[in-house]
């Protein structure tokens, strides 16, 4: 099954667009789970328990694994997710970028040591080196586009003679050039619901992995008006610290999974 049929198959089985992502600090932990490696993924791991019948895709992001030491743990996780929630989605959120034998060994770590259906990468290299992530025809790969830091638009928003901003330039390449050769999709922050809409009018019906909402401050109704595809999909809409952290006490699983499943449902009563 090709990437985008299984992520269509997300949407539908899980009746979601929420993605959680798993961004574990152990300074935000509760005293009983403790600090290390272990603790790390025992957090996710009841994360996962608590919400993986909300979400159409968990989000782990790698540097909060790697600081730690705690690759193993990432893999473990990785694992899990796969076998017990084998219709969630496992994009692996590592912003590589970087010449073509680099980006080879980058590809590897993310689709072959840790196994994920998509990783997210930086273009700003060009075109040669996102190519070892391409050539996977099974996997996706969501490629920065208008991100929803504060300091995104000193790059991403200038224009050229033509007038047309540079994430309007990576937007229209996915469309046009990117996307048929693999399973492209374009991450778009969600606190810039103008430049979503725009991008969305760009590639169609491209899927968009959307961070932001929650903790950053966007809107998930806004986000589905201005994002969504004609069939009202095509939103992987990721929170993280909204959900992982919505309780510091012992029942901080129970109350991820009465975040996730308010914002689940927001979404969906936006679709």
């Amino acid at each position: 099954m090709t990437f985008r049929n299984r992520l269509a198959a997300a949407w539908a089985a899980s009746d979601s667009l929420l993605c959680v992502g798993l961004d574990p600090d152990p300074s935000r932990f509760p005293d009983y789970v403790g600090q290390e490696s272990r603790a790390i993924e025992f957090f996710c791991d009841m994360i996962i328990d608590s919400t993986g019948d909300l979400v159409c895709a968990f989000k782990p992001q790698i540097a909060y694994f790697a600081a730690h030491g705690a690759e193993k743990a990432l893999e473990n996780i990785c694992n899990r997710i796969r076998r017990d929630f084998p219709r969630v989605m496992l994009i692996l959120d590592a912003k590589r970028g970087d010449i073509g034998d680099t980006a080879e060994m980058y590809a590897r770590e993310a689709f072959d040591r840790y196994g994920a259906d998509a990783v997210t990468v930086n273009p700003w290299l060009g075109t040669d080196s996102l190519e070892p992530f391409f050539s996977r025809s099974d996997r996706g790969v969501f490629v920065l586009c208008r991100t929803s830091n504060p300091g995104s638009g000193e790059l991403q928003s200038v224009r050229d003679a033509n007038g047309e901003a540079l994430y309007e330039t990576v937007a229209r390449r996915a469309a046009t050039e990117w996307s048929k050769r693999a399973a492209v999709g374009l991450v778009v922050g969600a606190t810039k619901p103008d430049e979503l809409r725009r991008v969305r009018e760009l590639v169609g019906d491209l899927p968009l992995l959307v961070p932001g909402v929650g903790a950053q401050g966007g809107d998930a109704a806004t986000v589905v008006r201005n994002g969504a595809a004609s069939d009202g999909t095509g939103l992987i809409v990721n929170s993280s610290r909204a959900v992982l952290y919505a309780s510091d006490g012992d029942d901080f699983a129970a109350a991820a999974r009465s975040a996730a499943t308010s914002l689940r449902d927001e979404l969906n009563a936006a679709r």
